[in-house]
């Protein structure tokens, strides 16, 4: 709806606000014709794909026949449409449809952004389908964009575009496949940064710091922050400052090169955080504290405190966050928000200190950091340790 002051220039005859209702229409073509193309691009790909795999099974001798399959097919398209074609690129297109073809050939249901359920089920897949024993197949748009129920379609399945497949489809792990998907089409990540959170195994950080429940609700719904809990990660991971791991720098050296890269930092603590202080100077009985960053997270309406430390941590740091957390709550909150939030970031987290130093229900929490990006697979292993110790299921989606 129009202000006052741009309805008066329309019914003044100024030609300005025609030229920028003009202007917006056409960027919102434009973004919906890019949208269309990417969804086009990827439901082609993964046909292509499929059909490559059916034709494949035909032969009897597959990997032999596999390989000649796609060199020939890569010559045949790349003289008639030129570059994009090449055997390595069938190849991921060959995969893409051996990653994703389980979800399209089983009932699943995963919840995206405003509430949209996406559903695939056997009847879809079978529409899709030619028969394997037929050498008479014919493959047409029809076929893949018409003639499924309206909002089942591939289009609906896969809302990202190709680039961002191509990072996902090399993901081995079904569970953490998912919760990137889920979070880089609700959070609109682009492929950077949907590489970024990749190579930094967000999913095993985060999966490490919640129970069974809150796995698998990762792995169907993506990150909902509900509760304090909810925005915690073991360890953080700052590879962005660009500090060397046994370089010595102090606190306040950490502290500048995270603000620096503000942007990758907020990145990294994660959903609805927005950064009000440094270095944030508050008295008492005369004594002036220091608290090295304040933050507010709008998703859960209160103030999230964080405190560096280089080295050990010691349970006198932990007290100190405790007033920290105190002070907020008693002087600083409003009463519409929620407790605040105190987070310890630091280099050696003990947490037989944290459970003897802190009351159970207090909304503080220890972490450490790493200047690196972290070792895959030992977190990863370090998952899987802990889902047997939970008796968890395998496959619990």
């Amino acid at each position: 709806m129009m202000d006052d002051n741009v309805l008066t220039k329309a019914l003044n005859g100024d030609e300005s606000v025609f030229y920028k209702q003009v202007s917006d229409f056409l960027a919102a073509a434009r973004k919906h014709a890019k949208q269309q193309m990417d969804s086009t691009i990827v439901v082609t790909y993964y046909e292509i794909g499929r059909m490559i795999v059916e034709r494949e099974q035909q032969g009897q001798k597959r990997a032999k026949y596999g390989a000649k399959l796609i060199k020939g097919l890569s010559e045949y398209l790349t003289e008639r449409y030129g570059k994009g074609f090449s055997v390595v690129n069938l190849q991921s297109m060959r995969k893409f449809y051996q990653v994703y073809s389980p979800r399209m050939q089983q009932s699943v249901t995963v919840k995206l952004k405003d509430n949209v359920l996406v559903d695939a089920t056997e009847q879809k897949q079978q529409s899709l389908t030619a028969k394997s024993d037929s050498l008479e197949k014919h493959y047409t748009l029809s076929s893949v964009f018409s003639e499924i129920p309206r909002g089942q379609s591939l289009t609906a399945q896969f809302r990202l575009t190709w680039t961002h497949y191509q990072t996902l489809m090399r993901i081995e792990s079904e569970d953490a496949r998912h919760f990137y998907e889920i979070e880089a089409v609700n959070q609109q990540w682009a492929v950077k940064k949907l590489q970024r959170q990749v190579g930094s195994s967000l999913y095993e950080r985060l999966a490490l710091s919640r129970d069974k429940d809150g796995v698998m609700a990762l792995t169907s719904e993506g990150q909902n922050i509900e509760n304090p809990r909810d925005i915690f990660k073991t360890p953080y991971v700052f590879e962005f400052t660009g500090l060397e791991e046994r370089e010595k720098y102090s606190e306040t050296e950490l502290e500048r090169a995270l603000l620096d890269n503000m942007q990758l930092f907020l990145l990294e603590l994660g959903k609805g955080f927005l950064f009000e202080a440094r270095q944030k100077r508050f008295t008492f009985d005369e004594d002036s504290f220091y608290l090295d960053l304040v933050t507010y997270n709008r998703l859960l309406q209160c103030y999230v405190l964080f405190d560096l430390k280089i080295g050990k941590m010691k349970h006198q740091d932990l007290g100190q966050m405790l007033m920290y957390v105190n002070y907020f709550d008693r002087y600083v909150k409003k009463d519409f928000e929620k407790p605040t939030i105190g987070i310890l970031i630091c280099e050696d987290k003990k947490d037989r200190i944290v459970e003897l130093t802190l009351p159970e229900n207090a909304n503080i929490f220890a972490s450490e950091y790493s200047l690196y990006i972290p070792d895959k697979a030992l977190l990863q292993s370090k998952l899987a340790q802990w889902s047997r110790n939970l008796r968890m299921p395998r496959n619990f989606v």
